[in-house]
């Protein structure tokens, strides 16, 4: 038991239109597990964020979490014109071919529940159940510019708690959190170069391509939506600028008409950290339904 409270380091190659490159993930639990839940990050983030929800998950899942290409320990792409939707759909059908199995949960934050939304549309796609960490087939403008003011910064910090501090304020609509669990979520997020700075640890040229799809006004998917016919749970934070609560309400109408657990005092995003939230996924995967 104690083996799969630590997750194993994997990488698998990917293609694209400019060649080949590798997606790092980390994968939790018994390999042999036929029940598997991956996990997807949001834009600017990495597969560390499910840390904790992977361990109290790994008793019953084989839990895969992989960093988007661009981000993590995850390589750069080559043209920063295929950090697209595609592409991030593309490179994670090949990480569910490498797995070697028929069907998956699917948990993404944000940016990974899109391309959950987008994969589980798909004629013939392998998601049994969806879970939606506030991300919608409708997306507030307000909120992408919001996450454009900071998206592709190439922000350099003279110690790790100057970065901490920036993190905190970029980061105030996750809600509450504890210092400890602040330090991780700057931990994760920044890596120290040679000389001794802290930067973001992702790709900043990944702005490029967000910048360029920047709708005139809220970004509409609902054909996407619509097609998903599998279970699925909207997990939504309660102040959220990204996902309304009149889309949330649409959703339990139409599409695969999702369950929603709203998150109190969080914005955008719940980050999943916090027991409760953890449990609200657990019992939608297990039952069927959330608490």
């Amino acid at each position: 038991m104690a083996e799969t409270l630590e997750p194993r380091r994997r990488s698998v190659q990917c293609a694209s239109p400019a060649g080949l490159h590798r997606i790092a993930y980390r994968e939790w639990g018994d390999a042999r597990n036929r029940d598997v839940l991956v996990c997807v990050h949001g834009l600017t983030r990495s597969s560390r964020d499910f840390d904790e929800l992977a361990r109290a998950l790994c008793a019953q899942f084989r839990v895969v979490c992989p960093d988007v290409a661009g981000r993590g320990e995850s390589d750069r792409l080559a043209d920063p014109e295929l950090y697209t939707w595609a592409q991030y759909v593309a490179d994670m059908v090949t990480l569910i071919a490498r797995l070697d199995v028929e069907a998956v949960n699917w948990l993404g934050t944000s940016m990974g529940g899109l391309v959950g939304m987008a994969l589980a549309a798909l004629p013939g796609n392998p998601v049994e159940k969806l879970v939606l960490n506030d991300a919608a087939p409708v997306i507030g403008r307000a909120a992408l510019e919001r996450i454009g003011t900071y998206v592709g910064q190439d922000r350099r910090f003279e110690s790790f708690e100057e970065g901490e501090k920036y993190v905190r304020a970029i980061s105030a609509p996750f809600g509450p959190h504890s210092d400890a669990q602040w330090r991780f979520l700057a931990e994760t997020w920044l890596r120290r170069q040679e000389d001794g700075s802290w930067r973001p640890h992702y790709d900043t040229r990944i702005a490029e391509a967000y910048r360029a799809s920047m709708p005139e006004k809220d970004l509409e998917l609902w054909p996407l939506y619509d097609a998903v016919r599998c279970p699925t749970l909207l997990v939504r934070g309660e102040h959220s600028d990204l996902v309304s609560a009149q889309v949330a309400a649409e959703m339990t109408r139409r599409g695969p008409k999702a369950k929603v657990a709203e998150i109190r005092g969080v914005g955008h995003a719940p980050t999943l950290l916090h027991s409760d939230q953890i449990a609200v996924v657990r019992d939608f995967l297990l039952q069927g339904e959330p608490t």
